[in-house]
């Protein structure tokens, strides 16, 4: 999970940055302190889903956007260990989806 929140955090610096946003400016926008969007920012914090459609309407972005973070992966690797990880969390229902997802992409 660390892992995920520090990619979250990259990914929500890097729009805030081209919107030409400062930290204060968005965290005025969202309706959150600066102070704990820099928290995110750095992956010490998740935000609740509440605060995440704040940011979202903040960015003007959809809450997928947030989640794309694959190209901050540089390599196979690292790729295969976000995979291990996420799936390590995944329950058995979760798991059988993710298979047939994989399956439709890798065919």
């Amino acid at each position: 999970m660390k892992e995920i929140k520090g990619l979250f955090g990259k990914r929500i610096k890097e729009l805030r940055k081209n919107l030409g946003l400062s930290q204060e400016k968005l965290a005025e926008k969202a309706e959150i302190s600066s102070r704990y969007l820099s928290r995110v920012e750095m992956g010490q914090h998740f935000p609740s889903i509440d605060t995440l459609v704040k940011l979202a309407n903040a960015l003007n972005v959809e809450l997928k956007d947030f989640f794309e973070f694959a190209h901050e992966t540089p390599n196979a690797r690292e790729l295969k260990e976000t995979l291990d990880g996420l799936l390590k969390e995944a329950d058995e229902d979760k798991l059988r989806l993710l298979v047939k997802v994989v399956r439709a992409v890798v065919r």
